[in-house]
């Protein structure tokens, strides 16, 4: 395969549009001519090129190209390990005006491949910021790039479903002296491999057993402490958010995280009250391999059980349901869920790129939560036992804290 660039250094949904089908395909983003100026392109597997101006670190990022529609929250986002193999486009334009700090990240070491932005990136405004979304990215080492039309891009997924893609960011010099190939860069994102099939868990999980203790952040103090806990929680990490660890701090846990390919003997060695399976990225099929048959052995036992995303996914797959790549899956914080127990309506948080088939769940496993965006299933539950889960994101931050009272769920259960 040709070297897309020449002596460069090798470097690490929800909202409804409206726009004619015809976007699956954009004629106007088959030129491959570099504009004056642009030292940064996204190349997609089909071929079209958006050409911007770099971001962040220098280098070439490869990934599943999705979409996320919420307003706030970049850095939570970019930080979230669900986005491992993926590159995310933001559609709101403004992004960066709170800058970064060392309090909202939801894991030290980001996941994501890269971001692309409408505009460049704005100048934080904000009491909290420590530093600029520019330099914590080179921090981070992601790729991104501005100057994207994010809206015929999101157009572009909506219709046509995540495209692999390619974002490549170089020195300005380094651009003029030696251009970009633009159509090798089409065929590295025509060979990235699906994230249907991939279990990426093991790459964002934790490699060795801890303690957290951390509780949700306050204005006045910050993160807390917890100190009296009154019920142990094991929580299995296959891409876990340290906000849900803190939510389940907060609820009155004491929580061991352990890694993803851990047993069910060892985990109930351990005497947990509960047992909490958290998010994470790729696909659950693939991550169910190992995973499933822990989750069996924990609904076994009896011990309650709580899933979110991910681990929502792989505990339907548990019951015999089954899962599905989503045609351009759900990422955003404005989705409303229904809750078909209460008949409230949530607006709620969500990531994911997969979904449990309804059609699937055997009997005894019941919805407790759907899509109002889609109609897609967002919750279930096993009769006659402590275990449920749910699609979407109950610790939310940032975004609504309707879905909060599920880590009370939990707790209840634990309670007996």
């Amino acid at each position: 395969m040709a070297d897309p660039i020449s002596n460069a250094p090798a470097e690490t949904e929800g909202t409804i549009l409206s726009a004619p089908s015809d976007h699956t395909f954009d004629a106007d983003h088959m030129n491959h001519t570099r504009p004056a100026g642009c030292n940064a392109a996204l190349v997609l597997a089909d071929g079209q090129v958006f050409w911007g101006s770099g971001a962040g670190a220098y280098g070439v990022a490869m990934g599943e190209v999705c979409f996320n529609t919420g307003l706030t929250g970049y850095q939570e986002t970019l930080s979230d390990p669900s986005y491992a193999g993926q590159i995310i486009t933001f559609t709101f334009p403004h992004i960066g005006n709170v800058g970064t700090n060392f309090e909202d990240v939801e894991t030290d070491k980001p996941a994501v491949r890269g971001c692309i932005l409408r505009a460049d990136i704005t100048e934080p405004a904000n009491y909290r910021a420590a530093s600029h979304l520019n330099e914590w990215l080179k921090v981070n080492e992601l790729v991104a790039i501005a100057g994207v039309d994010t809206r015929r891009l999101t157009r572009r997924i909506r219709d046509g479903g995540a495209p692999n893609g390619v974002i490549i960011h170089l020195p300005a010099t380094e651009v003029e002296e030696s251009g970009i190939d633009t159509e090798a860069l089409v065929t590295m994102a025509a060979n990235w491999p699906s994230l249907e099939g991939t279990d990426l868990a093991k790459e964002v999980s934790t490699q060795e057993i801890y303690e957290w203790h951390e509780t949700e952040w306050s204005l006045k103090d910050g993160y807390g402490i917890q100190n009296d806990a009154k019920f142990h929680v094991v929580a299995v990490d296959f891409g876990a958010k340290k906000n849900i660890l803190r939510c389940l701090a907060n609820a009155g846990c004491r929580i061991t995280v352990v890694p993803a390919v851990t047993t069910a003997a060892d985990i109930l060695a351990m005497n947990p009250d509960g047992v909490f399976l958290s998010n994470g990225p790729g696909d659950p099929a693939a991550t169910g391999a190992y995973a499933v048959p822990m989750i069996q052995g924990i609904i076994d036992s009896g011990k309650p059980l709580f899933g979110i995303c991910l681990g929502h996914q792989m505990l339907a797959l548990a019951t015999g349901a089954k899962t599905h790549k989503m045609h351009m899956g759900h990422r955003g914080a404005n989705h409303p869920v229904k809750d078909l127990e209460t008949g409230k309506v949530e607006i709620t948080s969500q990531n994911h790129g997969f979904a449990v088939i309804r059609e699937s769940l055997p009997a005894g496993v019941v919805e407790t939560h759907t899509s109002l965006f889609d109609g897609s299933l967002e919750g279930l539950k096993i009769e006659g036992k402590p275990v449920f889960s749910v699609q979407h994101h109950p610790e939310a931050s940032p975004g609504p804290m309707d879905s909060h009272y599920l880590f009370e769920r939990f707790v209840a259960l634990m309670e007996g």
